[in-house]
Formats: structure tokens, sequence, C-alpha cells
């Protein structure tokens, strides 16, 4: 599995080229336009714009011969005239007053329950608590916080609700009562409510389950993968491992919802480089809609990844590509969120330039009706934007989150994965520079392979259907 990388820098035109599993690709970044090509194609393509093409036939004439060379050559320069390759980047002055864009709230994430019945290892929210005490959200917080949404979700009409923790149910009749809040509401306000759970599964029952169904567009079920790695990274407190406890039940769960509007997901760790395997045993499970992500994690922990790590950690990409083709082929295919890409890349321009919305039009909502920019900032102080009662006062911070988008990060100018990730995740920056308009290097480099992949089995798949 070769893996050859060529960027071209220019008036902001950025081209990608790579090989991956005997595909030739090229990205025109800022179009979006991806290119399956020949080899004298690709090896012209990094030539083209600093050289003639006498210049050029020079130079490749030991490889092809002069006629291959002219039609590829030939090729390529329509490419460019119908602004598929080398396009310039249009985004750039759209996205710079952001400040200005008045702020619409489309998404919380209530933290239903500051408390967790499981111990897992790498918990960002130690065990529930985030940084503080624990505590369950009473009906009159999360009722707050909804009026709080739809109060300031201008003429938007479909907005999200994460029910989210530690672990939400074990505030379920909570749960159940703000859903039915939200219900009432929808009709005098023109809204319509999106809400979505995120369990561990220990309380998860059929009366749970059937009320899921009929109320919650997605739910989100932790596992980490095979038996002995979910049973060292997500114990109970007294040790004893989840696996045996929650696999059925999600397993019916999934069933249940007709196996969409549901994602398994799972971390994987330095404990467990071997991820692949994990994300296929989830596919013999019987699960068709799953997501493994790398921990984040300070570098001191042992569970953290590093930087050695990264090249075991392409590698396993690269085998769970190629495997994923396979099943897709053989008719058994699963849906791996990190391999499903728009490469139309969607309307919407400034989602993909200024990703999840954090701190802008997404928020998370503490047990006592503080509102922080996403669950990984809270009980930082000095990301606590306001209260469900007062709504938003640091004005600053919020500023501060409008302007997180990739043209205000250095490290993504040049960056072919930009339009798709979206500069990264604001906290992974923070906790690693102490600046939101940072990146988190590590995370970066997962992303592009995980975008080369993408890409590719987009290519071997239409490949399939030609």
């Amino acid at each position: 599995m070769c893996n050859a990388h060529h960027n071209l820098e220019g008036r902001m035109q950025l081209i990608h080229q790579y090989k991956n599993n005997g595909y030739n690709i090229i990205l025109d970044v800022n179009s979006g336009s991806v290119h399956v090509v020949d080899d004298v194609v690709y090896d012209i393509v990094p030539l083209f714009e600093t050289n003639t093409k006498q210049e050029i036939i020079t130079m490749l004439t030991d490889r092809y011969s002069e006629q291959e060379i002219e039609e590829a050559w030939d090729e390529v320069n329509i490419l460019k005239e119908d602004e598929l390759l080398f396009t310039p980047d249009i985004y750039r002055d759209y996205i710079i007053d952001f400040k200005q864009r008045k702020t619409v709230v489309k998404a919380l994430c209530l933290h239903i329950a500051h408390d967790c019945n499981l111990a897992c290892k790498y918990c960002f929210a130690e065990e529930g608590e985030y940084h503080g005490r624990r505590a369950l959200m009473s009906f009159e917080v999360g009722k707050k916080a909804l009026d709080f949404l739809i109060a300031n979700s201008g003429n938007r009409i479909n907005l999200e609700v994460d029910f989210f923790g530690g672990e939400p149910l074990m505030n379920w009749n909570v749960v159940k009562r703000l859903v039915e809040y939200g219900r009432s509401q929808e009709k005098a306000h023109n809204k319509k409510f999106r809400f979505t759970l995120t369990t561990n599964g220990v309380l998860l029952n059929d009366e749970v389950m059937e009320f899921c169904n009929k109320e919650m567009s997605n739910v989100v079920l932790s596992l980490d993968g095979r038996k002995e790695v979910n049973d060292q990274m997500r114990p109970f407190r007294n040790g004893k491992g989840s696996y045996d406890l929650i696999v059925p039940k999600f397993q019916k769960f999934a069933e249940s919802r007709n196996q969409t509007n549901y994602y398994v997901r799972g971390t994987f760790t330095r404990e467990n480089l071997d991820f692949s395997k994990d994300v296929l045993h989830f596919a013999d499970l019987g699960f068709k809609q799953m997501s493994i992500e790398p921990v984040v994690g300070l570098p001191e922990e042992p569970y953290a990844i590093r930087e050695e790590d990264l090249p075991t950690i392409m590698e396993e990409y690269d085998k769970l590509a190629v495997e994923y083709i396979k099943r897709k082929k053989e008719g058994r295919g699963f849906n791996f969120f990190h391999f499903m890409i728009d490469l139309e890349q969607g309307p919407c321009v400034a989602k993909r330039l200024s990703g999840c919305g954090s701190g802008t039009e997404y928020l998370a909502v503490t047990p006592w009706g503080d509102l922080y920019p996403c669950h990984q900032f809270v009980g930082r102080e000095e990301f606590l934007l306001g209260n469900v009662d007062n709504g938003i006062v640091n004005e600053a911070c919020r500023n501060e989150f409008k302007l997180c988008n990739v043209y205000a990060k250095e490290k993504c100018q040049n960056c072919f994965a930009k339009f798709y990730c979206s500069g990264g995740c604001a906290a992974n920056s923070y906790q690693f520079h102490g600046s939101i308009t940072d990146a988190y290097e590590i995370g970066c480099e997962m992303q592009k392979k995980r975008i080369e992949c993408a890409i590719m089995i987009k290519a071997a798949l239409a490949d399939e259907q030609n």
C-alpha cells in the first residue's frame, strides 16, 4: 500500500495527490473535484503549472512516449480550463467577516447527568463529574434550556437537542419529561425538535428502547470493540467489564431501529492500535452503523496516542478500507462514519469552513444551567459563556468562536483536508496548544488519512458500477 503526497501551492491553488490501493488519486482542493488518473497524468500534474509542455516532455520522456505525454498534457489542460484542476480559492473573502453574522443557536448538548455508572479510563468527564460535583439536571433547568434554544434560534425550524452525560439514563424521567415539553412547544413556535441520546447501555431496557424508537432521531451506543478491549477501558467502578451486559441490548436496540438512525461508537487507544479488528468486530456482531474515534489524551497518559504510533494507525485505516470495500461488494457492507464523505461538498460553505459550530450555533448546558461552547469545555471557567437564565453574557469568548474557521488557523492554510474537517476540533486544539485556533497535529494526520481512504473507497465502488 503505497502512499505518496504532493502539495502544490501558489495563489492558494491546492492540489493533493496520492496513491492508495492501486489507485492514482488527484484532489483539486478548492473545487473539491476528484480525479482517478493513469500514471502519465499523475506524473504531469505536479509539473504542469511550473513548466512548459516541451519541458515536461523532456522530463518524462524516459518513462513515457512523446504521444502519451502530449495526450495526457492536453487532458490536464482541459481539466484546468474547466476549473476542475488548479482552481483558485473563492471562499477566503466570504469567511473573513464572520464576526458580523447574527448568531443563531440551533443545537444544545444537555448534560442531563453529571454522573456515570461506568469508570472509563479515558473519560474527559472524569466519570461524569466534569471537574466538579456529581449532579443531575432538574426538569426546571432543562425546560429553561429548551426555552433558551427556541428564543435564540431565529427563524430556524429544525433544532437539535442531545441528551448527554455522564450517563443520561441515570436521569431518565427528566429526559422523558423534557422530550414531552419540547414536543408541546413545537407548534406554537414553528419549531421541530430532533432529539438524540448517547448511552453506555447499562440501564437500557425495553421501556427505554420503545421510547427512543418513538422520540429519538438518533442514538449513540458506546462500545469500544472486542470484549477484552472494551472491558479494559470501560469497566464498572468495581473493575468488572461491561461488554457482556451491554452487547445483547445494543444488538436488540439496533435491530429494533431497523439498523438505521443509531451509531455504535467506540474509542481506540494506544492499547488497541489494531482497531480495524474492533470495527470489523462491530460488523460481525451485526451492527451496520459504526464509528471508532482515536482517544485524545495528554502524552503522559499511558493510553494516549503518540506520534510514533501514526504509521501503525495509517496501516490500520488502509486495511479497514480494503475490507470495507470487499464487504460492500459481497453485499454485507456496513457504514463506517469516517469513510462516509460528501464529495459534492454540500451546499453550505459556512458549515464546511467553521465546522461543528461550537460556541456559536452549538452549546453545552450543565446540570445547573451554565452554558459552555461544547461538552469538552465544561468546567473550564474561562469558557463559561452564560447560563439559561440570562443567556450569553461572555460575548468576547463567543466572538472568538465565531472566528474559529479554517482561515483563522495558520496550520490549515495549505492543507488538502480543510474543507472536509473544517479545521478540526477547537477543544483538542486548546488542550494541546492553549488556543482554539491552533490544530492538534496527531489528530490532523489521522483525519487526513481517513479522508484519503474515504475518497479511494468512492473510486473503488464507482469502479464496480462502471
